[in-house]
């Protein structure tokens, strides 16, 4: 399904504040962003209690119930988790994950709140959430009906929202110190073969994990747990900015002139990481335009320069690497890769 506006943690916590109080509200986003902790959080801010239903594991009696002899008539009894006496939120996750039987008995609990003649308790809500077609996860289609009894969003990572609530859950701190140098490997689309990616909860995965090690964990084990979890060119990374904490080589510092980047061959890993990072430090610091460019940029770009001709004294490939144009990613400004393919014309590369 096509959502117009995206809407981050923030604005959705706002939404199902006082859009699901009325009308269901569906969520959708790719796995492992988030969606259920938020649904948990947000019922726990109003008040309620939160029972999730996972639609994948669901069949059509465990919605409606199983019929009943009552005074010689048949009645369908609904499932005790729904049947509740007291208002609660009913998370339906993965609902665009279950049979179109399934769906089908959803309607009269999305739309009316009530199955058979048990309605839910007054002051209950409903909301639902899943995955989309492109995530390669399961997915079916979604009934016209059934989509419009909901009022739909879709949930985007947001970097500013993460960072917050990964300081209040108190995340290892390596974990958080590495997405502050690079938040831009806080997600990464799932990808069409079967390995690891990146998403706030196997980051999360990975927190839990160094926590239970403690402190005397080696890179080695830091490396074979990150390639548990992330993408596959995060985990090295990750391993390489942990390898990196315990030696004199700091981006920081490596900009500021005090020291050069690493050339031994022991730290071409380090090397590699400290390239993304620097990489990153120049799409974060200076403007896509030349006319917004003050002061502070200039020294920053005449300082980008020089390391990347110093970079390339060590390794051509990566410092090539640190101005190549990636297509989903934020790249170099032109107006300074004019500049360094002026002083350095080798590094010109064709797709950019």
């Amino acid at each position: 399904m096509n959502i117009a506006t995206p809407v981050t943690a923030t604005q959705l916590m706002d939404i199902l504040l006082n859009v699901s109080v009325i009308r269901p509200v569906f969520i959708w986003g790719a796995p492992g962003i988030g969606k259920s902790s938020l649904v948990e959080r947000f019922a726990k801010q109003v008040g309620l209690p939160c029972v999730s239903l996972l639609g994948s594991q669901l069949a059509p009696e465990d919605i409606i119930g199983v019929p009943q002899i009552r005074d010689g008539k048949s009645q369908f009894c609904p499932p005790a988790m729904i049947a509740r006496d007291e208002p609660y939120c009913l998370f339906l996750d993965e609902l665009n994950a279950c049979s179109q039987e399934v769906q089908k008995a959803f309607y009269s609990l999305i739309h009316e709140r009530r199955i058979g003649n048990y309605h839910l308790p007054e002051g209950s809500i409903v909301i639902g959430a899943g995955n989309r077609a492109q995530d390669s996860a399961i997915v079916k289609p979604m009934s016209s009906a059934l989509i419009n009894r909901m009022f739909h969003v879709q949930l985007n990572v947001s970097f500013k929202d993460w960072i917050g609530w990964a300081y209040e859950a108190s995340l290892h701190p390596v974990v958080i110190e590495y997405l502050e140098t690079r938040p831009d490997h806080l997600w990464s689309p799932p990808p069409k073969s079967e390995e690891t990616f990146s998403t706030p909860r196997s980051w999360h995965m990975l927190s839990d994990a160094l926590s239970e090690f403690g402190e005397t964990i080696s890179t080695d084990i830091v490396g074979i747990l990150a390639n548990g979890a992330l993408t596959p060119t995060h985990a090295v990374q990750f391993k390489a900015f942990y390898k990196n904490l315990s030696s004199k080589y700091q981006l920081n510092q490596i900009i500021e002139g005090k020291v050069g980047f690493p050339d031994a061959p022991e730290d071409r890993d380090v090397l590699y990481f400290l390239a993304q990072a620097f990489r990153s430090q120049i799409v974060k610091e200076l403007p896509a335009s030349k006319d917004q460019i003050r002061d502070p940029h200039r020294q920053f770009a005449h300082n980008a320069k020089r390391l990347i001709k110093d970079l390339s004294m060590i390794s051509f490939e990566i410092a090539q690497m640190v101005v190549a144009k990636h297509e989903q990613e934020d790249n170099i400004p032109d107006w300074l890769m004019v500049e360094i393919v002026r002083d350095l014309p080798r590094l010109a590369v064709k797709d950019r």
